[in-house]
């Protein structure tokens, strides 16, 4: 097969992880996620300072993220994911309880919303001078840096994947030989590192680096052997503190708010108990 022949498919969209990034209380955001679980229909059946993270809400945790991100979540990601939704029950109920539902007793985002509100009014941010948030800045610089970013294709074989056949098929590519295996071509342009690390593990990362531009690979990935061409290597771009200052210390603000919001409503959330219905395998 010859690369060049082959029509180049666009980079697949990625979908932000900054649902998951610390600190996150943003509970609106997860939009989807608050979902309807019917809190009348639980809460009449068991005690109402116990939350029960029921299989359905497990289940429904699992398919949204599975088809934000396109892959499955780690016992981390679904931990985040549950916390987040007892959150938003905590929230639910305060908000019952200080009668936040009248005119919106079937809406439960509202709710939500409304009790949110009410405990961000009884929170003050802590004072912080330009020093104070330049450090903050420096602790998050990943957030704002330009990372090393790649241009690379890789040709994906349709038919047998064993590493011989691979490998056979990368010389062929390379020409060294011949190969009958049918593939496709896909284009890759400005993948940032920390994407590669994600979608591909450390070995391939680590790999495509070393590798010399213009010359076909077959390198291990975290789902197996994939067939490589790396085209350029971007450097990364440090962010500019002072360039950037209003934005940062929004951003600071933001943080800090959302920080301070999750720990006052996980003190409210200590007043029920929490338990977990087993999903079996």
């Amino acid at each position: 097969m010859d690369p060049q022949a082959q029509p180049p498919t666009a980079d697949e969209p990625s979908f932000a992880s900054r649902l998951l990034r610390e600190p996150l209380l943003h509970f609106l955001v997860l939009g989807a996620f608050v979902f309807g679980v019917d809190y009348s229909l639980n809460l009449d059946k068991e005690d109402p300072q116990t939350i029960t993270i029921s299989k359905s809400v497990k289940t429904e945790a699992h398919d949204i993220f599975a088809a934000g991100l396109k892959r499955e979540p780690n016992d981390a990601e679904m931990k985040t994911l549950l916390d987040r939704w007892v959150d938003n029950e905590v929230l639910y109920r305060e908000g019952i309880a200080l009668g936040l539902d009248r005119g919106d007793s079937t809406i439960r985002d509202r709710i939500i919303f409304k009790a949110l509100s009410v405990t961000q009014s009884g929170i003050t941010l802590p004072k912080i001078d330009e020093a104070g948030v330049r450090k903050w800045f420096e602790s998050k610089r990943e957030r704002y840096d330009t990372p090393v970013r790649f241009d690379f294709l890789e040709a994906v074989v349709s038919s047998d994947r064993s590493a011989e056949t691979l490998q056979g098929f990368v010389d062929a590519l390379n020409g060294k030989g011949k190969s009958d295996a049918e593939s496709s071509l896909r284009v890759f342009k400005d993948r940032p590192r920390p994407n590669l690390l994600q979608s591909y593990g450390a070995d391939f990362t680590a790999a495509i680096e070393k590798s010399s531009p213009g010359v076909w690979q077959l390198i291990s990935s975290s789902e197996g052997l994939r067939v490589v061409r790396l085209e350029e290597i971007k450097p990364g771009i440090p962010a500019d503190f002072d360039q950037n200052k209003d934005a940062i210390y929004q951003d600071w603000r933001d943080d800090t708010m959302a920080q301070l919001t999750t720990n006052a409503v996980r003190e409210m959330g200590k007043k029920y108990k929490v338990r977990e219905e087993e999903v079996k395998p």
